[in-house]
Formats: structure tokens, sequence, C-alpha cells
């Protein structure tokens, strides 16, 4: 997979692209060339490596035997380097001793099919080809794409698809074939993430464990790739959630993965609020003040939730800790008019009650959604009150009310000491399950001064959740399970029943090392590193939540997308939480609360962003925590 948004690449580790499934170049979902099958001397290259070697591109080599002598070696390496933007480089290499005269064949087809249609089995024939300036072209009543050469082939029968060289190698010669697949009209990508102002800072990462690095750099490289831009405001980036089936703007996951990667900067989170505001519902209805989401299906045990709920508490969330990050005053300013929106529509959606439903209306209390409420509320009344807004006494004294209702009411009893439940049914049932959206109650933000916000757990109940998360009924090893194996429904390939959601388990290891639980946190974070090791350090969104033994690996999910906005993320909010960074930049501090235990050894993290200026951390195998650089005049506090 190859992803440089709006450009995409499909490939098999064959190298060819022969048309079957999802194989092909893509531009903004659209299939612009579906097969692109090699041949030289009459014969098709044997594959013997296919590697990523970036998010945006991938290199195939194969090799061919083209000289008639008896012995077994191959003496021409067939080299492509396929890109995201629609661009294919062939590089033939020769060993042979003599000189060689090689025909080469391209032969190339196209659907022009839209993405869903070809993921549902529904494209339809290949089109008929045209010759086309140097190379060929295709066109159908959703418009037209061409591949063209370079050089330019010496004959093109368009009646077969075919484009024909025939090249002159010298022994150790080398020859070069480049292609480029493009819709008609489009021009060049222009992918937004390589751009010289992306909105990510180029972290780095040092220290003992060998992960830290490549899973830093891949996350980063991810996170690029699936930057995308508003078409009417070209300044603001947002993330997509996925590739390949979520190309597109999904508020919750956008909201969720900007959050996480604060410490790269918060020009994507800036991008991101900007974007999403102009979505908001206004007027007087019951929905003004929301972000707008599609349902989320949450498994067997409850209803399909809603994200726009999601998307609309998370705003005003990510809003302030942006503004701890170091998001200028003018523009937190300027934003906080549409999270006083969603603040607003929060507590005219709850009325008099206690509890936010999800679904609106009529669906459960779920267990996720009171604690991003929650959150919200504390988080965005600090922010009023930093803006001098109204409002932020009240959201207080609801935030009061819920952590005293939600200790008593969403807590089961059991003899292994309790649980939370998943929901509150409508009929004030409990839906008892263990299940991974639990450690949303661990996540509860940072207030001014780098200091934990309260949670809607109690001591007790906190420590007892942290005890459930490190059983091996939820810790499956590799990550967190979304569902305990003890559970009615497991499935450990359910993406809401059992399969190892990244997100979650990112934000388990982050809350439970906050809460200081560093134990349960080590745990989950080594299982993570050990997959994403075995997934090439591009993690997937989610994956099997088979119990990890001695010399296997984890199995991928087929319906997961990869590279993931939220995954991706996660990776940053892994290494950033070791070092414990709390900053707090309009008050000019920031504070560092390690991970003690130091479960991955000595850590150096260098290039992220603090206050608008390179922030720099060192984490000895001691767990204590030194300042390498920071902004001018920034304090460190204890």
């Amino acid at each position: 997979m190859c992803v440089a948004l709006p450009g995409l690449a499909i490939s098999t580790d064959q190298g060819q692209l022969t048309g079957q499934g999802l194989e092909g170049f893509y531009r903004a979902g659209r299939r612009v060339l579906s097969r692109c099958q090699v041949r030289v001397a009459g014969r098709e290259p044997l594959a013997v490596q296919a590697r990523t070697t970036a998010a945006d591109r991938a290199r195939f080599v194969a090799t061919v035997r083209v000289s008639p002598g008896p012995g077994p070696d191959p003496d021409v390496v067939v080299e492509r380097t396929r890109h995201a933007d629609g661009t294919e480089r062939i590089t033939l290499h020769s060993a042979a001793p003599r000189p060689l005269r090689l025909p080469v064949e391209v032969a190339l087809g196209t659907d022009l099919a839209d993405l869903g249609e070809i993921a549902s089995g529904r494209a339809g024939p290949e089109l008929p080809a045209s010759v086309h300036d140097s190379g060929l072209r295709w066109s159908s009543a959703v418009g037209g794409a061409s591949v063209t050469a370079d050089p330019p082939p010496s004959e093109a029968l368009a009646s077969a698809g075919l484009l024909r060289w025939e090249l002159q190698l010298p022994p150790g010669g080398t020859a070069v074939l480049e292609l480029r697949a493009r819709l008609d009209g489009a021009g060049p990508l222009r992918a937004v993430g390589r751009a010289s102002t992306s909105p990510l800072a180029s972290a780095r990462a040092t220290g003992d464990h060998l992960a830290l690095q490549p899973l830093l750099h891949t996350s980063i490289d991810d996170l690029q790739s699936l930057l995308l831009r508003d078409p009417a405001h070209p300044t603001d980036t947002h993330l997509a959630a996925g590739a390949p089936w979520r190309c597109g703007l999904a508020p919750a996951d956008a909201l969720a993965a900007a959050r996480m990667a604060l410490p790269l900067g918060t020009r994507l989170a800036a991008g991101t609020l900007r974007t999403l505001a102009r979505t908001q519902h206004r007027g007087e209805t019951t929905q003004s003040g929301m972000i707008p989401g599609p349902r989320r299906d949450a498994g067997p045990h409850l209803p399909a939730g809603c994200t726009g709920t999601e998307a609309t508490l998370l705003f005003p969330a990510l809003l302030a800790e942006a503004f701890r990050w170091g998001l200028s005053r003018q523009e937190t300013e300027d934003l906080l008019p549409a999270a006083e929106r969603c603040l607003g529509w929060l507590r005219k959606t709850v009325g008099e009650g206690t509890y936010l439903c999800d679904p609106q209306p009529g669906g459960p209390a779920r267990c996720e959604t009171q604690a991003h409420a929650h959150r919200a509320a504390v988080l965005g009344a600090e922010l009023l009150d930093a803006f001098d807004r109204p409002g932020g006494a009240a959201l207080r004294q609801w935030a009061r009310d819920l952590r005293t209702a939600f200790r008593a009411d969403f807590w089961v009893e059991d003899r292994g000491g309790g649980r939370p439940a998943a929901a509150l049914a409508p009929d004030g049932r409990l839906v008892p399950h263990l299940g991974a959206t639990a450690v949303h109650l661990l996540d509860t933000g940072l207030l001014g001064g780098g200091e934990q916000a309260p949670g809607l757990l109690d001591r007790v109940q906190t420590e007892q959740l942290a005890r459930l998360l490190g059983g091996p009924a939820m810790d499956s090893g590799w990550g967190l399970r979304g569902l305990g194996t003890k559970e009615a429904g497991h499935n450990p390939f359910g993406h809401r029943t059992g399969a190892v959601r990244v997100h979650e388990t990112a934000v388990a290891v982050a809350g439970l090392a906050a809460a200081g639980y560093e134990k349960e946190a080590g745990s989950l974070l080594r299982g993570l590193l050990a997959a994403a090791e075995a997934f090439g350090y591009r993690l997937p969104e989610m994956f099997a939540g088979e119990q990890r033994a001695e010399g296997s690996a984890p199995l991928p999910h087929p319906a997961a997308c990869r590279p993931a906005a939220t995954a991706a993320a996660a990776g940053v909010l892994l290494l950033s939480a070791l070092a414990g960074i709390r900053p707090d930049a309009p008050a000019g501090t920031v504070t560092l609360r390690p991970v003690r235990s130091a479960p991955l050894g000595e850590i150096g993290l260098t290039g992220l962003k603090v206050a608008g200026a390179p922030f720099a951390v060192r984490v000895s195998r001691l767990g204590l925590a030194m300042v390498e650089e920071a902004a001018e005049g920034l304090q460190l506090r204890s």
C-alpha cells in the first residue's frame, strides 16, 4: 500500500499489477490504472523481493534469465519503484558478460472504476485504449485517464493495451523506463504531507529499545501520507481516517488523531478544528452545535453509536489541550465560539438529567460517552475561564454531579472486585461486559500547570480497572483486546468483540501510566511494540486479538485500514507518554512526569514542539527526565 492522498497504489508482493482485486493506481478514489504487467524478452520476471520503502512508495525486485547458456543464474535484474502519485520507474540492470538486446513489453489496462465499486465486486470490464502522445489513453462516461512513457515506446498497440521498447544493454549496463498515470485534467499529484509546509514536525527518537526510532519515523510518515486539505480553505489540513477504505474525513478519527499528535505541533489540530467548525450544525434545532458524523457499529451488545457525538465532545477537549501545547491565544479565541456551541449542545442535550445518551434520542448511556462528555466539560470549563467567557461554573457542577452518579450507577459489583459497566440501557439495566472502551475512563485530559483532570472513577475503582486491563482476559500480549475473552460473543477477529484496536491500546498505556499503574502500562506497551515490529512498524488500525505465544505473530484483520490515522498517531502518543510531557504554554511552563520504571530503558525525543518551538527531552534508565531543548523562557516544573 502506497499512500500520498489523494493518490493511492495497491499492489501484491509480486509487483505486477494484474487487474485482480483492488490492485492498481488510484486518485481521489478512482482507479486510474488497474493493469501494468512487464515482460522482458518474452518472459515474465520472477519476483524475489517486495518492500515498502516509505509511506508513499514501494520497491519490487525481480530477475530474468535471457542468456541461452545452461547455467541457472539470472542475468537481468528488474527493479520497479512504485509511487502513490501515479509514477512507476522500471530499471533493468544487466549482469551478462555480453551486450544484450532486450525487447520489453508493458501491458496496460484500466476500468476507471470507483474504489467502492471494486471492493463490492461491481467494477466493469477493462476499457478500450487509444494511442495518446507517448502512451495510451482510456475514456468512459466518468472521465478519462492516460499513461505516458519516458522514453517514448518504439511501438504502441492500442488494441492490446501494449507498449514496446527495444533496449540495448552493454555488460553491466542499465536502462530506465518511467510511466506516469494521470486522470484527465488532474495534473501532477501534490500530496499535502510531502510539501515543505507540512503541519507535522519531523521528530526523532533514540534510546535502548530498537523499535523507538522506526516506530516514530513510520508513524509520522504515515500521518503525512494521510493529510488532506480543505478544498475551500487550502491552508487548513486534516487527516483522512485511513487507506484504502476511508480516505476521506471522519470527524471523530481526525480529532482523536490530531490530539495524539499534539507533540508534533498544533498546526494539524488547528486545521482540523477549523475544518470541522465549518460543518457544525447551526440554528435553533436539537442538533445545533453538533458536529455531524456517521453511525459506527458497536458490536452485538450495543446498538450503533454516533461518531458525531464523539466528535462534538472531542472538539472542545482538543482545543483546550492544543492551547496548552502552544496554539496561539488569537487562534484559540477564533475557535472558541465553535467550542462553546459544542458545550452548549452537551448541556442542552443532557438537560436536567445526568447522563448523555448515544445515539440521540433514546440510546443507551455508554461508558465511553460519559468519559468524553466529562472530559469536554472539565477542560472546556477551564478554557472558558481562561478567556473570561461565561459557563465554566455550570459545566464544573455538572461534571461533579456526573462523577458522583457514575461511581454509583455504572459500577458492576462481583466477586472479583467489580468492573465499570459498558453502558446503562434506556430501561435502567446495566450492560456489564468488559471491553476496551473502558480505557477512556482513564483518559481524563490535562489542566493548567500540567495537572491531570479528575476522572469518573474513584481511586479504588481505577485500581480495579487497571488490574482488569492488565489481566490475561484483556491483555493479549500484543495489545488490548476489544472484549475480554470470558465475555459472551468474544471473537478475536471481531472489530468490537475481541480484536486489538491500536488507538484504545495506546490510550490505555497513556492513561495507566498517568494514573501510576506502570506495570500494566508497560506490559501493554511492550506487546504493542512487538506487534509494530511484526507489521514493519506500520500498525494497522486493528488486528486479531489472538493470545501471543512464543514464535507467533499477530494476525492481520482483513478489514483494517493500514495506514490509519489513529494507529499512526498512537505511536506518537506512546512515546510521548513515556516522557510524561505536560505543557502549559500560556503559563510558560512544562511539567515532566516520566514513567519511573523506564519499561523501554533510556529514551530520547527530539524535534517535538512545545509553545511553538523545538522541544527535546531524555528519560534515563532510572526514569529521570531532563529537558535538552525548549522554547526560550519556558520553565520546567516538577
